[in-house]
């Protein structure tokens, strides 16, 4: 784990709201990505770690996306929408654990996320 050295509260609440946006996604379709989008580009040139944090969850929910999608085409032999379900699970834990480590000034490393921005 790595430590992060937050220049102020407000930058540590802006890095933990970059992955709780995400959250969006019960809300509205594509929820998942704009959330942590457009708090990206709200804040990713006032803060370095919000740019960072940013870019790591845009990169995730758009992996995330893809999954869901290649388990939507998956249905057609059964399986998919266990697959869905599992996702939705999976995504929700990990944008909530990504949220307390980033709360906490731990850097939190996404699991099998493509990096689409660098």
């Amino acid at each position: 784990m790595q430590q992060i050295n937050y220049i102020n509260n407000e930058e540590r609440t802006m890095s933990m709201l970059c992955h709780l946006s995400a959250l969006g996604m019960f809300l509205i379709p594509f929820g998942a990505i704009l959330g942590p989008l457009i708090v990206w580009l709200v804040k990713k040139d006032q803060y370095l770690e919000v740019d960072k944090q940013g870019k790591d969850a845009i990169n995730f929910q758009i992996t995330m996306k893809i999954f869901f999608i290649i388990s939507g085409v998956l249905v057609i032999i059964g399986v998919g929408l266990l697959l869905m379900a599992a996702l939705v699970i999976f995504n929700l834990v990990i944008i909530i654990v990504a949220s307390i480590k980033s709360n906490s000034a731990e850097r939190f490393v996404y699991p099998a996320a493509i990096k689409f921005i660098q």
